[in-house]
């Protein structure tokens, strides 16, 4: 806040009208007591010295009204002056910030569009990656399937050869011991010639 500062010709013509009142109210209070120094008794009515005295107010106040009217128009136009400057001022810190609160918002709504854009960012990339772990947890299951079916046939595989070789030496045995019972001696000396003579051949 700007306080307007007074010239030099204004101090003076204060200083004068200063002066010029206490003359006057001076005289005033001298006119009031009607010059009377010694207790006399006043007369009524207008006296001379009455005009005087009024004459003598006219001009000290014509005075004082001529040589105040300069200065404190002056100290009007220069307050005038002061309190306008001090209104462009606060329309130009007014303006200012308004100018930044405009900015600060503007700030505002793009950092709340951009939070939101991270966000549905981060959602985005959450979905595709739950996306991506089912389809990795499909497949791995579909392998394991597979797998689970490969060593089931390869088990079902292998009890099934071991079962035929155990009914086939299970069937050897028994042809065994049916033409132990069933061969006679001739049989075998029969068959020794037989394989003698290949042997021979």
């Amino acid at each position: 806040m700007k306080i307007p500062v007074k010239k030099k010709g204004q101090w003076r013509g204060l200083l004068v009208a200063m002066s010029m009142l206490v003359l006057l109210w001076g005289g005033l209070s001298f006119a009031a007591s009607g010059g009377d120094a010694h207790g006399e008794v006043k007369a009524k009515g207008w006296l001379p010295t009455d005009t005087y005295r009024v004459l003598n107010f006219a001009v000290l106040a014509g005075a004082l009204v001529f040589l105040l009217r300069k200065p404190l128009s002056q100290a009007l136009d220069s307050r005038i002056k002061g309190i306008r400057e001090q209104l462009e001022d606060l329309e130009s810190k007014k303006a200012e910030a308004e100018r930044v609160l405009s900015e600060y918002n503007t700030k505002i709504t793009r950092l709340s569009q951009e939070s939101e854009g991270i966000v549905a960012e981060y959602i985005r990339q959450g979905n595709e990656a739950k996306a991506r772990i089912l389809k990795e947890a499909e497949a791995s299951a579909y392998k394991l399937e597979e797998q689970a079916r490969r060593n089931i046939e390869n088990e079902f595989e292998m009890a099934k050869q071991s079962l035929q070789y155990e009914i086939f030496e299970k069937a050897m045995t028994r042809a065994e011991e049916i033409i132990k019972k069933s061969i006679t001696a001739d049989d075998q000396n029969r068959l020794v010639d037989e394989y003698l003579d290949k042997v021979v051949a």
